[in-house]
């Protein structure tokens, strides 16, 4: 992780990450719906910049591979922008679904690993695993508030991050 040199800068960012993580944490289904809208314009982005890769050469199976992939991104921008509250519902489930499949992985890296992080590597995985199998079992009644809350979350981990990480020196 990069942290700036200067502590009154370095303090200033982890400020204004605990602020934006409580703000998060504090008003959970705003931070979710302003993220599934965030989503859903880069879907959006990603679609049009499929479509202008048709433009380019290639055969005629990949540019329709492209056309398709395009008009999903699209689809799915646009839906997610016009219904941003019932795709925060299943952004949720797949949040839950990946966080289950990233603890089962970590799990699998402790145990195929001998290294002196592996304690910490194990319990990563054990917690990731635990909120993923929670939101999948929840849901959809915690599809309001857990994305929100999750990211404010990360937010405040990024904050004490910043603040306990060493400064490289030049």
């Amino acid at each position: 992780m990069s942290v700036p040199a200067s502590p009154a800068l370095r303090w200033s960012a982890a400020i204004l990450l605990f602020v934006a993580a409580g703000l998060a944490i504090a008003l959970p289904f705003v931070s979710a719906t302003l993220l599934t809208i965030g989503i859903g314009g880069v879907a959006i982005a990603a679609g049009i910049a499929q479509l202008l890769r048709l433009t380019g050469s290639g055969d005629t199976s990949s540019k329709l591979f492209r056309l398709l992939s395009g008009l999903l991104y699209l689809g799915g921008g646009v839906w997610t922008l016009a219904y941003p509250v019932g795709s925060e519902v299943s952004l949720t489930l797949f949040v839950g679904f990946l966080l289950a499949f990233e603890g089962v992985m970590e799990l699998a890296t402790a145990a195929a690993s001998q290294g002196p992080a592996r304690g910490l590597v194990l319990v990563d995985g054990i917690v990731t695993a635990i909120l993923g199998v929670m939101l999948i079992s929840e849901w959809p009644s915690d599809s309001l508030w857990a994305i929100g809350t999750l990211f404010g979350i990360g937010l405040a981990f990024s904050a004490v991050n910043l603040l306990t990480a060493p400064v490289a020196e030049s």
